[in-house]
């Protein structure tokens, strides 16, 4: 399947609010392979660190009548692409911020993130990520260089790696190969039941 990886990243930013980061551009000019269900040994990640990221990118982005984050192999691709692209501050930075919000579920909960219950495990992501949301605004505001923390990475990363994904492109977007002749006017039900394309013809880079 050929993907314009170019426009997902555009979709990206419109989700994350207008910016994505540099790595993520680098990663994309590079062409870097999208994520995949084969699973295997992670490079960067520690097996427990692996079971983190699984549990917030399948909050993120759940299995629901389409696979979900978790299924398209997002959190290998998360691995390698820490592995490949970003430097060892972001690396760095990245496993810190993963610490932290282990850390703050054992102080409110008595135990890790991947053994709360589901609803604590949303409500906790939500406020780290609300949280680190209002900075990474109010830094832009004030034209400052932010650092996005781990939630933010990851997330980026959760929306590149799924939308870029055979799964993200054909089963939660429109995608066609090779578009065909122009129909002006039809049923919704034939137009994609209003989900967005995957590429949208015309575009150019």
């Amino acid at each position: 399947m050929a993907m314009n990886r170019r426009e997902a990243l555009q979709r990206v930013a419109w989700l994350m609010g207008g910016t994505v980061s540099a790595p993520l551009i680098l990663a994309v000019e590079k062409g870097y392979p999208a994520a995949t269900s084969v699973g295997g040994k992670p490079s960067i990640l520690t097996v427990p660190q692996m079971a983190s990221v699984s549990t917030v990118v399948e909050i993120m982005i759940p299995r629901t009548d389409t696979p979900g984050a978790v299924d398209v192999g997002v959190p290998g691709f998360i691995d390698l692409m820490l592995r490949d692209v970003y430097t060892q501050k972001d690396r760095d930075r990245y496993l810190a911020g993963m610490a932290e919000l282990d850390a703050a579920a054992v102080d409110q909960h008595g135990k890790r993130l991947v053994a709360l219950d589901g609803s604590d495990q949303i409500a906790l992501v939500r406020t780290f990520h609300d949280a680190a949301l209002a900075e990474d605004l109010a830094q832009r505001r004030a034209h400052a260089r932010a650092e996005r923390p781990f939630i933010l990475m990851t997330k980026e990363l959760t929306l590149l790696g799924f939308f870029t994904s055979e799964v993200g492109a054909t089963q939660v977007l429109q995608y066609v190969a090779v578009p065909g002749s122009y129909h002006g006017c039809l049923p919704l039900e034939q137009a994609g039941n209003g989900k967005t394309w995957a590429v949208q013809p015309g575009i150019q880079f």
